[in-house]
This record gives structure tokens, C-alpha cells and sequence, in this order.
């Protein structure tokens, strides 16, 4: 039992780290996959419009796609490494202010909670708590204070590479009817998918921003549009 276990319990594991990993990404998800599919069929698009022949379409497309997804990837991990080393940075410069004055920064912050409302015994607590954890007190000043943002979870390699699945992912989706489909059928059907795609994005979108669904699903299929839209124009022109 204890050998057919182990695998299963790595099994689970790496499941459980997977999905913490993708929630700690879901907005690098969300912003890739709309990024490869808008960018991506606007190219497809343009170029199926000014040829008839679908392995042009199909390189142009699966080459952009790769390119896209490898720089949303690279800029998504020097994003995030930058951000994370700026709120370390400055987490450090306000840790060595607060040891150099600990009862004035304490003072301040009994004031603080004094102005927002709080009673004399709340503030008195506040400060008590703030003794015993002087890392709170910290989280305190850079939140409040300082206004600083909490660096994202996870590590720049696990944002990239979400991002660079998402937006890869996405990419595919209105490249692929003209690598198994006859030109004339491929377009109509590049084109339905895409759109399918941009909806489901809009509703992921209204869903994870407690917005209406169908103006988020509205917008993005929008934006996909004119991407496409600009694309066609640009084939026609260049054809011309």
C-alpha cells in the first residue's frame, strides 16, 4: 500500500501546486489569452484575404503565434522580476527607517488609527500588537503609507510561463481551421471559433470582475473585430 501511495500522493501534489500556480496567474492567463487570439487573427485574417492558398495562412499564423507567446512570455518575467525586486527594495528601505525610530514610527501609527476613528483602548491595542510583530507594523507603513503594492505570488518563471501557455493556446485557435480545411471553408470557420473564443473570454472577464457578461463578451468580441477588420484592410491594401 505505502509504495502505490507514494505516487499517488506526488500525483496530488503536483496537481495542488499546479492550480495554486494558476490562480497566483489567473490574470496573466486571462491577459494572454485574449492577447494571442486578438493579435493572431488579426494576422490570420489579413493574410487569408489577400491569398488563396492556406499553408501561407498557416505559416504566418503558427509563426506569429510562437513569436507572440515567447515575447508576452519574456516580458511577463522581466514585469514581474522588476516588480518583485522594487517592492523588495523598498520593503528593505522602510525596514531600516522603522529601526532607526521604532517609537516615532509607532507613535505615527497610533495617530493614524486615532484620526480613521478608532478609540483611545483600539489605538493603545493596535500599538501593543505592533510591539510584539514589528514585521505587521511594517506590512502596515508599506501598505498604508507608502501605498506600496504587495509583489505577486509565485515566481516570475511560473508567471511567464501561464502566459506564454495562455497566449500560445489562444494563438492556435483561428490558425488551425486552415491546416485541416479547404480554404473557402477554413475562413468562415476560423472566424466563428475566434469569435466563440473572444466570448467565452468576455464572460471569464465579467465573472472574474463582477461585471455584466454580456457587455464584457460584447467588448472583447469587439476588439477582436477589429483586429480582424484592420487585418482584411491591410491584406486588400498591400494586395491592391
Amino acid at each position: 500500500m505505502d509504495e502505490l501511495s507514494t505516487p499517488v500522493s506526488a500525483s496530488r501534489g503536483l496537481i495542488a501546486r499546479l492550480r495554486h500556480s494558476l490562480l497566483e496567474s489567473i490574470g496573466d492567463v486571462a491577459f494572454g489569452m485574449e492577447d494571442g487570439a486578438v493579435s493572431i487573427s488579426g494576422l490570420v485574417f489579413g493574410v487569408a484575404a489577400s491569398t488563396s492558398d492556406a499553408s501561407i495562412v498557416l505559416l504566418a499564423g503558427a509563426t506569429g503565434a510562437v513569436a507572440g507567446a515567447v515575447s508576452m512570455m519574456a516580458g511577463t518575467y522581466l514585469d514581474v522580476h522588476s516588480e518583485n525586486s522594487v517592492a523588495r527594495a523598498e520593503v528593505e528601505r522602510l525596514r531600516r527607517r522603522i529601526e532607526a525610530d521604532p517609537e516615532g514610527t509607532l507613535e505615527r501609527v497610533v495617530r493614524q488609527f486615532r484620526q480613521s476613528g478608532f478609540t483611545d483602548d483600539e489605538a493603545a491595542a493596535m500599538r501593543r500588537a505592533f510591539e510584539r510583530n514589528p514585521r505587521a507594523m511594517l506590512d502596515h507603513v508599506a501598505a498604508y503609507e507608502v501605498g506600496l503594492p504587495r509583489p505577486k505570488g509565485g515566481s516570475p518563471r511560473a508567471h511567464a510561463l501561464w502566459m506564454f501557455a495562455a497566449d500560445l493556446l489562444a494563438a492556435g485557435v483561428p490558425v488551425l481551421p486552415f491546416a485541416f480545411l479547404p480554404m473557402e471553408t477554413a475562413r468562415p470557420v476560423s472566424l466563428v471559433v475566434t469569435g466563440l473564443l473572444m466570448a467565452t473570454l468576455g464572460v471569464a472577464r465579467g465573472i472574474i470582475g463582477h461585471e455584466s457578461l454580456w457587455r464584457t463578451a460584447l467588448q472583447t468580441m469587439a476588439i477582436a473585430g477589429a483586429a480582424a477588420l484592420a487585418g482584411v484592410l491591410m491584406g486588400h491594401f498591400v494586395t491592391a
